[in-house]
């Protein structure tokens, strides 16, 4: 499992997220400051991105890492939005919104600051795909 956080302002969530994988038993890496201001950080990553199986992406803002990251990969991504950012964020709902409405495949969404919900959710993913394999 990989948990992605585009800043370090979703430090917090992303680490969340990350020890609650590992506390279900789940090998899980964590990649920070991959946010779309900086598309080739992202890029930077690819490898590693298209070898996991699930994919945790926290963001705030405008919360459009999920649908980035989604788009290069065929992994379930997991979308976390944070309560951080600045200006017409509205603690978190912006970047809810733009979660929920993206248009990229494969892209589910926690509720906001929910690493916790997010790394149990892409853990049964991970233990069903191991199943199957």
């Amino acid at each position: 499992m990989l948990v992605v956080a585009a800043g370090t302002a979703d430090h917090a969530v992303a680490r969340e997220a990350l020890l609650t994988a590992r506390h279900l038993g789940r090998p899980a890496e964590l990649v920070m400051d991959v946010g779309v201001a900086g598309l080739h950080r992202v890029l930077g990553k690819l490898d590693l991105l298209r070898a996991a199986r699930v994919i945790v992406v926290v963001a705030g803002m405008d919360g459009a890492l999920p649908a980035v990251v989604a788009g290069l990969v065929s992994a379930p991504v997991i979308a976390v939005p944070t309560s951080t950012g600045y200006g017409a964020a509205f603690g978190g709902v912006s970047a809810l919104l733009s979660m929920l409405n993206s248009c990229a495949p494969g892209v589910a969404v926690v509720n906001i600051d929910n690493g916790y919900g997010a790394a149990h959710q892409a853990s049964q993913i991970n233990r069903l795909i191991a199943k199957l394999r």
